[in-house]
């Protein structure tokens, strides 16, 4: 097959101390062109809150923008052709990782030596904390100190901040810790999932971050497994840089169920071969570049209709079930060298026994299906506990208990760490937990922290985050993704793409969370350029009824209404939307959806005459969706998931360009 101009062949370079059966000795990697801008910023929740969670509206429900000043009756002007983008060659690369420190050898298992009980145990916590500035003495330099001096905790896991606020505030805290922390984070999408600086108001300015990468639904629409694997290098390239170790991806769940709150979009798609390929390529490039890729969530969440965050879904799949489907990308990924596995809260009476038994709780699925079936022998992290699926349903430091009883090694985000901390201690004294269990969790800890040469430098370089977070090369990665994942799946009297005729009445209409300030600001920026006549209609989901009826009857006049759904998975989409696209369809005004996150969306109304996948609304998601409704890019895209009873696995309608 061809490849990407920017793709060459390189040397394979693997982490210290890890095997990795299975992969060819040459991988395909990035080379830089001209890059592309940063995305967009990350919603800031607190640590006992789900990502989707609710939705200020402060802000009016409906938002028009003003028109630009009308021209007089402007000569049209031709647009601009499109040059095609020459090929940079990037210089070679150092190996992501030192060799082996002689030095190092048997610092595990001397200090394990070491640690009294209650030592040992705080080795398995790992607390939750912001990535903002927190100045001395302030409540969250407070707590977080705390963790360290009275509890020394083990790890922590970091979330939303620019990235050098973030590399600085983790290098003061290895300083101060005993031993040196292992650092997780939550990086789906990259770095950029979290590590974005916020937006300056009242302006709206971007302040730039990371990169910020299409949701992995999109790489699965792409087709292309050499696309997952240079998203992993880079996530694992950038994560390194800021002094993060276990970026929590990828998601390996199989979204064989179109109502799952709570994956969706996070998954590679539904066919389990497909998302496997798709996961180990992914894996591949995390654990070649210098981080433990942390696949999740085992044994696989994606047959749920119930959002684990506020309850508990109940999965009653058998065995043969689990063979055949959610399984299977943890096999193989696990075969590629995975180092850690994160637990899944739901239950699995077929496989646990009872409907009332967390995964993350049960050494059914964590110590026989994981560790002996699977043959398993990395870092078993479980999902936060302080999800409500665990959090409501047993007492702190009983789930604490438990938890390490079933099989895991670290606890993520435990609500309470010091009830957490005594509990374990109990049980292990009381003979709950053996002493031989719990160290086989902490030399697994340790040893990856000596894997990652922690004990001879556990601080990153400060200055050299410029050079590897957020640069145009990977930048251009994050495009050339969104770009080819764009998917077409309805285009009626064949809209698509768009003439561009400057002097034509346009309406953008933004569906959005009143919180979400830059949904549609990149797309419609674009589209602008082309229509400088387009008028914008910001819409809340919040928004009163008059107020769509009042969009729609502005919207009924114009020549072409482009609806942007900024809508995550999470949220259900107001029934005024489906009411203002049926209006348009009856009315017969030319118009498209584009989905920016939910794909199943078009259920809610199978009648519309242009429907469009763009993923996610990141920076590169949005210029990208606007480029192929412009007809400046071919469109490629199909989609990996079944839309029951539209749209089937690999349906996509493709596109060349204008």
């Amino acid at each position: 097959m061809s490849h990407p101009t920017w793709l060459v062949p390189v040397p394979r370079v693997v982490p210290r101390g890890r095997s990795t059966p299975g992969i060819v000795s040459a991988i395909l990697v990035l080379v830089l062109l001209a890059g592309c801008g940063s995305g967009g910023p990350v919603p800031i929740p607190p640590p006992a809150e789900p990502d989707w969670a609710g939705d200020p509206t402060g802000a009016p429900p409906v938002q028009v923008m003003p028109e630009p000043e009308p021209e007089p009756e402007p000569e049209p002007e031709p647009e601009p052709e499109v040059q095609e983008e020459e090929p940079v060659e990037l210089p070679s690369e150092d190996p992501p990782l030192p060799p082996p420190d002689p030095m190092l050898e048997g610092w595990a298992e001397a200090t394990l030596d070491r640690l009294t009980l209650r030592e040992r145990v705080a080795q398995l916590m790992m607390p939750w904390m912001l990535g903002d500035f927190a100045p001395d003495g302030s409540p969250g330099s407070d707590r977080i100190l705390e963790m360290l001096d009275r509890h020394g905790v083990g790890g922590v896991i970091v979330s939303a901040g620019s990235p050098t606020e973030v590399a600085v505030k983790l290098n003061r805290l290895q300083g101060r810790s005993r031993i040196p922390l292992l650092v997780g984070a939550d990086l789906e999408t990259g770095a950029g999932f979290r590590f974005r600086a916020p937006v300056s108001l009242p302006g709206l300015v971007d302040l730039g971050g990371a990169t910020d990468f299409p949701p992995l639904m999109a790489v699965g629409a792409t087709g292309d497994p050499e696309l997952a694997y240079a998203m992993g290098r880079i996530t694992a390239i950038e994560s390194r840089a800021l002094g993060v170790h276990l970026p929590f991806a990828p998601v390996l769940d199989v979204n064989n169920n179109p109502d799952n709150p709570v994956i969706n979009v996070r998954s590679f798609g539904e066919d389990p071969a497909a998302v496997a390929r798709m996961g180990a390529a992914f894996v591949r490039g995390m654990q070649e570049w210098g981080v433990t890729a942390t696949g999740k969530h085992f044994p696989g969440h994606g047959d749920t209709n119930v959002d684990s965050h506020v309850d508990l879904p109940v999965i009653r799949a058998n065995r043969p079930r689990l063979d055949s489907l959610e399984l299977v990308p943890f096999r193989m990924a696990i075969g590629v060298g995975m180092g850690a596995v994160m637990t899944a809260h739901l239950s699995m009476p077929e496989i646990t026994g009872s409907p009332t038994t967390p995964a993350t709780l049960s050494p059914a699925v964590l110590t026989s299906l994981l560790r002996n079936d699977l043959g398993f022998d990395g870092l078993i992290i479980t999902d936060a506990l302080d999800m409500q699926a665990v959090d409501r349903r047993f007492p702190r430091g009983e789930a604490a208990v438990r938890a390490i009883a079933a099989g895991a090694d670290l606890l993520l985000m435990p609500p309470d760490v010091a009830t957490a901390i005594r509990a374990v201690v109990a049980a292990v004294e009381a003979g709950r937990i053996t002493e031989e269990r719990l160290n086989g969790s902490v030399l697994r800890i340790l040893r990856l922290k000596q894997e990652m040469g922690l004990p001879a430098q556990p601080r990153i370089d400060v200055e050299e985050v410029s050079a590897k977070v957020g640069i145009p090369a990977h930048l251009e990665v994050a495009r050339e993704i969104a770009e080819r994942s764009i998917t077409v799946l309805r285009n009626e009297r064949s809209l698509l793409p768009l003439r561009g005729t400057r002097t034509a009445n346009v309406t953008s209409l933004v569906i959005r969370r009143g919180n979400d300030l830059m949904a549609g600001r990149t797309f419609t920026a674009r589209m602008r350029r082309t229509y400088p006549r387009l008028r914008e209609e910001v819409l809340d989901r919040g928004a009163p009824p008059g107020s769509w009826d009042q969009s729609f009857q502005r919207a009924r006049q114009a020549d072409l209404v482009v609806i942007q759904v900024h809508l995550p998975s999470a949220v259900t989409p107001p029934r005024e939307l489906t009411r203002l696209v049926e209006r348009l369809v009856e009315a017969r005004v030319p118009h498209v959806v584009v989905s920016f996150g939910n794909p199943y969306l078009v259920r809610e109304f199978p009648s519309v005459k242009g429907y469009v996948l763009a993923w996610g609304s990141s920076e590169a998601s949005q210029a990208a969706a606007a480029r192929a409704l412009l007809g400046e890019i071919p469109v490629r895209g199909r989609t990996p998931t079944v839309i029951p009873p539209l749209f089937g696995i690999g349906d996509g309608i493709q596109l060349e360009r204008r």
